[in-house]
């Protein structure tokens, strides 16, 4: 009699397919070469991992295997992978080679990529800052590249709160990031724009075709 085994897909199935259509995975090991040894790539460690962040909220990424040990793991990734492949060893090894390559400059490869492939039009672009609220402890191993993250998360209206910048450059026609860039989290919109606006004008005059950004009055 053959054995049958049930797995909960949920919606992950629709983001998985989302991923694979668009080869995020791929694009990640083009970049960030994968280790032969390793059963999985980097590129399939941070879709497990964003499979698990719409999934599995509030949750810490130590607890991934947990939450894939129900899950059809050939659906979601391929035939051969586990849930314990996607252990917090493997995810750390993998966010350390996103911060060496440069998180904000491989988001923004990536979806100009996409952007290319699925046709989505570049030229008119919303330019925003937010303010994300943080836990834990943040010790840079460098200055190199660092951020600052004081306490004081206005938007949470929390003092004791950590608190960094987001500014993201985003296509109109999809709302897909095109440009992030962390930034220090008691920097202010007058400042980073100023630093900004020499670099925006200069993407947009040798751009190919006529360039439409819009932003707040702060800039």
């Amino acid at each position: 009699m053959a054995e049958v085994t049930v797995g909960r897909l949920d919606h992950l199935g629709l983001i998985a397919g989302v991923i694979k259509d668009l080869r995020i995975s791929e694009m990640i090991d083009a970049r960030l070469e994968p280790d032969e040894r390793e059963p999985i790539t980097t590129g399939a460690a941070i879709a497990g991992m964003v499979l698990n962040g719409l999934g599995f909220a509030h949750c810490p990424p130590s607890l991934t295997p947990q939450f894939f040990a129900n899950r059809p793991m050939e659906v979601l990734f391929r035939e051969g992978v586990g849930a314990a492949h996607c252990n917090r060893f493997k995810l750390g090894r993998s966010l350390a080679a996103v911060d060496g390559y440069g998180g904000d400059g491989l988001l923004s490869e990536l979806s100009v990529a996409i952007c290319q492939q699925e046709g989505i039009d570049r030229r008119v672009q919303s330019l925003e800052t937010t303010s994300l609220s943080l836990t834990g402890e943040y010790v840079p191993e460098s200055e190199e590249q660092a951020i600052v993250i004081p306490q004081g998360s206005a938007k949470d209206h929390r003092p004791a709160l950590k608190q960094a910048i987001l500014e993201l450059l985003v296509s109109q026609e999809s709302g897909g990031p095109i440009f992030p860039q962390s930034g220090d989290g008691n920097s202010s919109d007058k400042t980073r724009f100023k630093e900004r606006s020499g670099a925006l004008i200069r993407s947009f005059s040798e751009a190919e075709a006529p360039r439409v950004l819009g932003a707040d009055a702060t800039l």
